[in-house]
């Protein structure tokens, strides 16, 4: 579904990716893990065209969407949610979701978009208790729910989500995971961008790792999971890692 090849992104004068290639297939959850400051937030700035690319390709579909404005590829049917959830705090939560859905509205009409605001609420119920309230006095947890929320009204191919557990309790963390693995059942395709490795590759079916701008690992959550660099840098031990999520699913 999406392809990048020998991907290179500068802001001014700093290079911050460097030579990326990578895909992601239909039906997949496709997980790219890496320290701060490795190029994982740029790499999905760069996909959804907020940021252009200095060289390289990025191709959705098999057709380039390389220099398509940021509106354009949300059209082609990829939905961003960006770090630090971005929601419109004095809008409603309800205001939010339709806000997800502008593109579409016009074309599919209020009443398909309002009953996919009921599947969203379906998904969060707590999203439907606050759906008059505004965004902003959303805890932190209700406002990750709300920005995923706000990308399913898309209703995209691709599904991207850059640190989706930041700053959340692990009860939520298991939750909002446990959303894109229902996500990807539905039919979705997901490419995460993550710290907690861990709670990655417990859902994904194959992930990248990242430093400095470049893919230096790749392959199947199994085989990162046990890799011994991949264990060091990012699980917090060589050894003995166990992926019951996967498991169990």
């Amino acid at each position: 579904m999406l392809e990048l090849r020998e991907v290179s992104t500068c802001y001014g004068n700093i290079q911050v990716l460097r030579g990326i290639s990578l895909n992601v297939n239909a039906g997949e959850i496709v997980a790219l893990i890496g320290a701060n400051g490795a190029g994982k937030t740029t790499l999905l700035n760069t996909i959804s065209g907020l940021v252009p690319p200095k060289s390289g390709q990025i191709l959705l579909g098999g057709v380039s969407i390389t220099r398509n404005s940021p509106s354009r590829i949300v059209h082609r049917g990829i939905s961003h949610v960006p770090e630090r959830r971005q929601v419109f705090g004095a809008l409603s939560v309800q205001d939010n979701l339709l806000l997800g859905a502008y593109h579409r509205y016009r074309q599919d009409g209020r009443k398909n978009v309002m009953a996919d605001i009921e599947q969203v609420y379906e998904i969060f119920p707590v999203l439907q208790q606050r759906s008059g309230q505004a965004a902003g006095t959303l805890s932190g947890g209700e406002q990750q729910m709300l920005a995923v929320g706000r990308g399913i009204m898309a209703r995209p191919l691709l599904l991207m989500l850059d640190e989706p557990s930041l700053g959340l309790a692990p009860m939520l963390v298991r939750e909002i995971f446990r959303v894109f693995t229902m996500l990807r059942e539905q039919g979705t395709t997901v490419l995460i961008v993550e710290q907690n490795a861990r709670a990655a590759l417990n859902i994904a079916d194959r992930g990248y790792v990242l430093e400095r701008g470049r893919i230096v690992i790749e392959g199947t959550a199994e085989e990162l999971a046990s890799d011994e660099q991949v264990q060091y840098a990012y699980l917090g031990r060589r050894n003995g890692y166990r992926n019951d999520a996967k498991g169990k699913r």
